[in-house]
């Protein structure tokens, strides 16, 4: 596979929490967030321990991770998901998205894209974070899943995933769209996903779903379509797995080229022996226990981990 047209990545973006907790401005739809009576010291006690055996874990396995620690101010207890707010590109363009929550949106550090300068090859900077004054919002990967070595981008439309904003993208990146509405049963009701990457993952030659998110039967066949003309096994999981973040996983590869793929421990608990045993014929799995980081965050490994393909200077 050449280098344009790379699935996967050696090298990840990480940012280490010093104030992460249940965020009200997120909880109105990701319906995944969950919170007790745990202080917020504690939280962000547990969340840490997390993050720090998750980066350990990475490292072990000869995946290049680049810790950035976040800061105290302003508030931001979900910057511990950066894949939401950048995104890097095998051109060398960075992209910096408008993200739905106003508490989010301090996530976005310009010193954070002068430390990476020095160690990520930049030709430049897309910003498309001023749509945010017209209440339009795509939340990077969060938002878009990509099939790089087919040029597909495949999206959720949301209230986070504004529909004209995600073809801007694909038109400037050379994506091919493909866009669908998804939902799943919360509290007896069809809500809407708040992000593509809860009931969708790609990799170099798989792709794992959820089709019973689609309701649509010709948006849903039109996703089947598109994996089957794409060369990819579908890997369906059912809507309970869904709610276990069964596809809130990550393809990466090590230093050696050898791919993992990156879930969390609740993830694969919920899989099933032939999923399994389907998964681990192309990569080793990489599980990892974020309990913390799951019920008060709403979100799960893959949300954790900002690729970077240009990593030239690395």
């Amino acid at each position: 596979m050449e280098e344009s047209v790379k699935q996967t990545t050696n090298t990840i973006l990480m940012i280490e929490p010093v104030s992460f907790g249940f965020n009200n401005q997120t909880a109105v739809n990701n319906y995944f967030q969950q919170k007790d009576s745990l202080s917020d010291f504690e939280v962000q006690r547990r969340a840490l321990a997390e993050f720090n055996s998750m980066v350990e874990k990475l490292r072990s396995k000869g995946i290049r991770v680049i810790v950035v620690q976040d800061m105290p101010e302003p508030h931001t207890p979900d910057s511990i998901f950066p894949n939401n707010w950048i995104s890097f590109h095998q051109d060398g363009r960075v992209v910096l998205y408008p993200m739905y929550a106003e508490n989010r949106r301090a996530e976005r550090r310009n010193d954070i894209l002068t430390l990476l300068a020095g160690k990520v090859a930049i030709s430049d900077i897309v910003d498309f974070a001023a749509s945010e004054k017209q209440n339009r919002f795509l939340e990077g990967t969060g938002s878009m899943i990509f099939d790089h070595s087919n040029k597909i981008a495949y999206a959720a439309i949301s209230e986070r995933t504004d529909k004209e904003l995600f073809l801007h993208f694909c038109h400037d990146f050379d994506f091919k769209p493909v866009y669908f509405f998804a939902n799943q049963t919360f509290t007896g009701k069809r809500l809407p996903i708040y992000h593509t990457n809860v009931m969708m993952c790609i990799g170099d030659q798989y792709a794992v779903f959820c089709p019973a998110a689609i309701d649509n039967v010709e948006e849903r066949n039109a996703v089947i379509n598109s994996f089957v003309t794409s060369k990819k096994e579908i890997i369906e999981i059912s809507e309970e797995q869904m709610h276990r973040f069964a596809c809130n996983m990550l393809q990466v590869e090590n230093e050696n080229g050898v791919r993992f793929l990156v879930m969390s421990e609740a993830a694969f608990e919920s899989l099933t022996a032939k999923q399994i045993e389907r998964l681990t014929s192309y990569n080793e799995i990489i599980s990892i226990a974020i309990p913390t980081i799951e019920k008060y965050g709403g979100g799960s490994v893959r949300c954790m981990m900002a690729e970077i393909f240009n990593n030239n200077n690395l």
